[in-house]
């Protein structure tokens, strides 16, 4: 038996062990110790390379980012920032129609900067954006399903992690990543303004719950914010902002000084506003080390995995083929797209890149992808799973939060449909024009 026909077995066995419901850590690391040990027939090769993998998981630079940005998510969480920003959002647009939809789309635009985490996202905006809305005459499935996906931007708008997941498994600048998310999420979130809005015009019956809401006749009798108490809410915000993506954007930072710039702004805001006590000190330390850790023992398995796959000769095999076959560049990413977006009914998204980008991101090098467009394709079609059933972790995340009986996981996951036609949009538009990424 060839090292390929070993190798494409494993992977099989892979998925396998993860659908049983194996840590997917784990399952990367019997793989790819398997692999290498039934390849080469060496026990102590597989525990060198192991080895090589975990060190250098453990010190790279690079990993620091991740843990910075977690813990500034947590700050962020606690500060009730993702709430403010909402009701400055909700000032500004409620009088428009559709509106609360648009805020909250621009909230989790805003929130998504500073975070980088959809899951975070989901629940803050769940429990902000989803009984204003439903109070004002929204339908519970629109007002659930546009946190749901708006939620997602929290991995596309940088800072975010799946973007340095991808960048540490393909080998690429994290801060270009950051750049190259910009503008599709820019254009994410301008799609989805654009579906609420029309959908409001014309077709009212999947926005609103009845047609004498207040947010369909009575817009002009909300009360305004004053201008103080705006600077007060947004404040934080535009700290944020400036603080982390100005200095990144800018150069003056790298990313993993934005990540540390950005937890302490956090910090001094979290003091200020005396939402930082011990007990809540311990919880976001203790959350933050356990997502970090978490994260970290994925890439160093990732790591390995890789090492195993190219032992196998299996990225150069797929990219022969690919070659070989006449599917061509396009063939290939269109399948490759498919395959994701398949994964992202049935796998987180973590696990989705680290099972298919050591694989993928060879091939697609060899066949003329910039592997910093090819990253945000992937990001994109990844972040497609977190909004389609059966795993969709975004919707239960909402249903979790709202804990309404009366909602329904199944009216989530409509209210969240037309989300993932916009995304599947922007996908095609990234795909076709590269020049949209920048970086």
């Amino acid at each position: 038996m060839s090292n390929i026909t070993i190798g494409l077995i494993l992977v099989a066995v892979l998925f396998a062990l993860v659908l049983l419901g194996m840590r997917i850590a784990i399952a990367l690391m019997v793989v790819a110790f398997a692999g290498v040990w039934i390849m080469r027939d060496n026990f102590d090769l597989s525990l060198r390379l192991m080895s090589i993998a975990t060190y250098n998981g453990v010190s790279s630079y690079l990993f620091a980012t991740i843990p910075l940005f977690v813990l500034m998510g947590h700050l962020v969480s606690i500060s009730n920032v993702g709430k403010d920003t909402f009701d400055v959002a909700e000032a500004g647009l409620r009088r428009l129609l559709g509106g609360l939809g648009v805020a909250t789309v621009a909230a989790n635009t805003v929130f998504a900067a500073v975070t980088g985490v959809s899951i975070a996202s989901a629940a803050v905006f769940t429990k902000v954006a989803v009984p204003e809305m439903t109070r004002h005459g929204y339908a519970p499935s629109f007002s659930a399903g546009t946190v749901a996906g708006s939620s997602v931007l929290g991995m596309l708008i940088p800072p975010s992690l799946l973007l340095i997941i991808y960048g540490v498994l393909a080998e690429q600048s994290i801060g270009r990543m950051f750049i190259a998310g910009l503008v599709p999420g820019a254009l994410l979130a301008g799609g989805f303004v654009l579906w609420i809005l029309i959908a409001a015009k014309f077709a009212p019956g999947l926005v609103f719950a009845k047609q004498d809401a207040p947010g369909v006749q009575d817009r002009e009798s909300y009360p305004l914010m004053t201008l103080p108490e705006i600077l007060r809410k947004i404040a934080p915000i535009i700290v944020l902002v400036t603080f982390v993506l100005g200095g990144l954007y800018s150069g003056f930072f790298t990313p993993t000084e934005a990540g540390g710039v950005g937890a302490f702004a956090a910090l001094v805001i979290a003091l200020l506003r005396r939402s930082l006590d011990l007990r809540r000190c311990w919880g976001v330390l203790s959350d933050t080390g356990a997502i970090s850790v978490g994260i970290l023992a994925l890439l160093i398995a990732a790591g390995f995995y890789s090492q195993m796959l190219a032992v196998a000769g299996i990225p150069s095999a797929i990219g022969a083929f690919v070659a070989n076959s006449g599917f061509g560049p396009v063939g290939f990413l269109v399948v490759y797209v498919l395959l994701v977006l398949l994964l992202g009914m049935i796998l987180d998204s973590s696990s989705i890149l680290l099972i298919v980008v050591p694989i993928a991101a060879p091939i697609a090098q060899s066949l003329g992808y910039d592997l910093i467009q090819f990253g945000i394709i992937t990001v994109i079609a990844v972040e497609v799973g977190l909004l389609t059933p059966p795993f969709g972790i975004s919707i239960f995340t909402v249903h979790a939060t709202l804990g309404d009986r009366n909602v329904r996981l199944e009216s989530i996951f409509a209210g969240a449909l037309p989300y993932v036609a916009v995304m599947v949009t922007v996908l095609v538009l990234i795909a076709v024009f590269p020049q949209l990424i920048i970086g």
